[in-house]
């Protein structure tokens, strides 16, 4: 037992774009992934806030995002085989002025993130073809495909 978490897709429909992290993870390095480095929605354990000020900390600390208003996408258990941890989804939109920091997360946390803004179609790119591997970003992804900001519904209002 962890603790519960939160996790969110910040999205700017106007421009195309998401906001998503890029860091080193131990345990996809010692699982066979070729460097380490994964593509992740900003995410982090909830330390006793709520998840909607839990996703609003981790994306100011890691992406330097101020959010706009949240939308609770769904909550999910992420390995219930061996895990107890309840992982909170939530999507926001973002403008560029809304981007007030370097983000890069925590160095007092062993924290070296990078910052991607990447085309929303790159990104589901990137799903297919395996440069994300990350379930939690792969679930937001796909939600903001089929029935979120970008899904085709969205785009015909």
């Amino acid at each position: 037992d962890r603790g519960n978490g939160a996790v969110v897709l910040p999205y700017d429909a106007e421009r195309g774009r998401v906001l998503l992290t890029r860091q080193f993870r131990y345990p996809a390095y010692v699982n066979d992934h070729p460097d380490g480095m994964l593509v992740e929605a900003a995410a982090g354990l909830l330390d006793g806030d709520d998840p909607m000020a839990a996703v609003r900390r981790e994306a100011e600390e890691e992406l330097g995002v101020t959010l706009g208003p949240l939308t609770h996408v769904f909550d999910a258990y992420m390995s219930p085989g061996s895990v107890t941890e309840r992982l909170h989804f939530y999507a926001a939109p973002y403008l560029p002025a809304d981007r007030t920091g370097n983000g890069g997360g925590l160095e007092e946390e062993g924290e070296d993130i990078d910052v991607l803004e990447l085309p929303f179609a790159e990104a589901l790119a990137m799903v297919r073809d395996g440069r994300i591997a990350d379930g939690k970003t792969v679930m937001l992804l796909h939600w903001a495909a089929l029935d979120g900001p970008f899904a085709p519904a969205a785009a015909t209002g």
